[in-house]
């Protein structure tokens, strides 16, 4: 058994919200966290205006693809982290589920996603201050 909390996060198409929220949790907490991503209805890849916007503050997301959810993955996490998934995010009792209401950045260009990340960002650091984890 780790002592390591683990988040997953989860959005309908694993593109964008849910990728920028796992690329600031990796750069701030390093190995402190283990970090998962998936969607309900994954897309083909990860939202362009995502990457550059989480490149133009120094996280490469780009090496990361769009994951379908599986019941697993919500019973291997402590955290439980939804962004407009709606009904199909699986409950297990004893986990702890927050939902995150985020502007889908589908379809945006990068102007619209960076309030996005940055908001993404406010809601990681305020998440690590929570679970008592040191930010890198």
């Amino acid at each position: 058994m780790s002592d390591t909390p683990s988040v997953l996060f989860v959005c309908v198409h694993n593109a964008g919200r849910s990728q920028m929220a796992a690329g600031w949790l990796r750069h701030l907490a390093g190995d402190a966290v283990e970090v998962r991503s998936a969607g309900s209805v994954p897309g083909d890849q990860v939202n362009p205006s995502a990457l550059q916007a989480m490149a133009e503050v120094g996280i490469d997301i780009s090496d990361q693809r769009p994951k379908v959810l599986t019941t697993d993955a919500v019973e291997a996490s402590d955290v439980v982290i939804t962004m407009g998934c709606g009904d199909a995010c699986p409950i297990f009792p004893g986990k702890r589920y927050l939902d995150w209401e985020l502007e889908d950045p589908a379809g945006k260009g990068v102007e619209s996603v960076r309030p996005i990340r940055d908001e993404i960002e406010r809601r990681i650091r305020s998440l690590l201050a929570e679970l008592e984890v040191p930010v890198g």
